[in-house]
């Protein structure tokens, strides 16, 4: 099973994500606990995508694999934009940060996902859950 996915750079494109995160639990038989899990993070990361990478700018695109190799699901989240150093991003929940409102989305996906892989200039990241 794979589906890929290209959506311009609107917040509002995510809904799309959300249709093919629907139909590809259905389609792999994907308990709703951990349904909730990949749900939250490929929506993190596509927004990442959108608002971070591209910059809202509708110009450009966000590219989503998805592939199942039993037993893991396999999301791949791409943008265009410059990328950022990943391993630099802050702790959201030490105190000089938890009042921030931005900064959660890398947390969020660490902590949802069985793995989180970012490609070397951080314009992709691979999202993996055991199924």
């Amino acid at each position: 099973m794979k589906k890929t996915i290209t959506i311009d750079s609107k917040v509002e494109n995510i809904c799309a994500i959300e249709k093919i995160i629907d139909e590809v639990s259905d389609e792999i038989k994907v308990s709703s606990d951990i349904y909730g899990k990949i749900l939250i993070a490929t929506i993190e990361a596509v927004n990442n995508s959108i608002v971070h990478g591209n910059e809202l700018d509708p110009n450009k695109k966000v590219f989503i694999e998805i592939f199942f190799e039993k037993p893991n699901l396999h999301i791949l989240v791409a943008d265009q934009g410059k990328g950022f150093d990943f391993s630099a991003v802050p702790d959201p929940t030490t105190p000089e940060n938890i009042e921030n409102v931005s900064g959660r989305g890398v947390f969020l996906m660490k902590k949802l996902a069985d793995n989180l892989i970012f490609n070397d200039t951080g314009t992709q990241v691979e999202l993996i859950f055991k199924i």
